[in-house]
């Protein structure tokens, strides 16, 4: 599979970046990575804003590479995009992808379940892919960077 495959399938669509749009994505990154670190929210609300972080730094590499989500299982193919935007390994996505579970679980059906080493973790893999995908935009897409 490929991003073009996905697009043929209509799981994305075309999308035309721009330098304040990934200006906007990358500094809600920072905020919630900052406001993740708030212990007094509690270890749910801080892996959910630690997660919204990652998500989008992913979502800025994918507009980047010219590409938009589909709104049906956004977060799933955001995630899953950056093995095809950054080449991120299998076991990052893997792990994004099992806090996004846990995420959904503790939003919508259980709260309480989220432990402090997990919120620890989702934020140094937060910090981990913003620092990725900062990289690959200098890289492949410095046009789109603020001066």
């Amino acid at each position: 599979m490929s991003l073009e495959d996905w697009l043929a399938n209509r799981l994305i669509e075309i999308h035309r970046p721009s330098v304040l749009e990934i200006a906007e994505l990358l500094r809600i990154c920072a905020r919630d990575l900052e406001k993740s670190r708030i212990s007094e929210l509690g270890p749910d609300w801080q892996l959910s804003i630690a997660y919204n972080a990652a998500l989008q730094a992913a979502i800025a590499a994918l507009a980047a590479s010219g590409y938009r989500a589909k709104k049906e299982g956004h977060h799933y193919r955001v995630i899953q995009s950056l093995a095809y935007t950054i080449k991120a390994e299998p076991a990052l996505i893997k792990q994004l992808d099992k806090f996004r579970q846990k995420r959904n679980i503790s939003d919508y059906e259980r709260a309480g379940m989220v432990t402090e080493q997990e919120v620890g973790a989702m934020i140094l893999l937060a910090e981990e892919l913003r620092n990725m995908v900062t990289f690959w935009l200098k890289k492949n897409h410095p046009e789109l960077l603020q001066e």
